[in-house]
């Protein structure tokens, strides 16, 4: 892929149901996804962020929001899924710079906390966005009837905590398994 370093870029954001045609293309394109890829859970309010430069998508992500309760508190979560960049632009900063602006999406959407797991290796990435491993939490996705702990993959727990309840209670999510419940679609985020 060739980047035009003085193309104009863009972040944009759409209900991932209104991402245009021919951006959802190239999306698929950068995950190395087939067209059989189901969409997100829509009780999950799903947002689809893009990374544009000179109109070609080069980074993606999705943004998934719920309602959980930990520790007898609820708070508004979101969390990051189907984070990708196209591989001829990735280690340029474009990847950080979208999931960077999720964060102040997510801020920006009400959430008190940004909270989602990603591999291992991914660590040093994550951090360097401003998110914080949560030292032996697990989230546990899928359903309360067939419950899907992230603990049983080579996974961190990432977070941020958006506002003062949350930083408040952010403690009581190290060592912890939080009730994610984020369904059978969107198994685990």
């Amino acid at each position: 892929m060739e980047l035009h370093p003085t193309a104009p870029d863009e972040i944009l954001i759409f209900q991932e149901a209104d991402v245009p045609a021919s951006l959802r293309t190239q999306v698929t394109a950068i995950r190395n996804s087939g067209p059989s890829v189901q969409p997100h859970d829509p009780l999950l309010q799903p947002l689809t962020m893009l990374l544009l430069i000179g109109g070609r998508v080069i980074s993606a992500l999705d943004i998934l929001s719920k309602e959980i309760e930990h520790g007898g508190e609820r708070f508004a979560a979101s969390g990051l899924s189907r984070v990708a960049t196209h591989t001829d632009a990735r280690r340029r900063g474009h990847g950080r710079r979208l999931v960077s602006a999720a964060r102040e999406a997510m801020v920006h959407r009400g959430a008190d906390i940004g909270i989602f797991t990603a591999d291992t290796p991914l660590r040093p990435f994550y951090e360097s966005c401003g998110w914080l491993v949560l030292p032996g939490c697990v989230l546990i996705g899928g359903t309360p009837r067939d419950p899907f702990p992230s603990d049983q993959f080579d996974k961190l727990t990432f977070a941020t905590f958006f506002t003062a309840s949350a930083q408040r209670h952010a403690h009581t999510f190290e060592r912890s398994r939080v009730a994610l419940y984020s369904g059978d679609i969107d198994r685990l985020w």
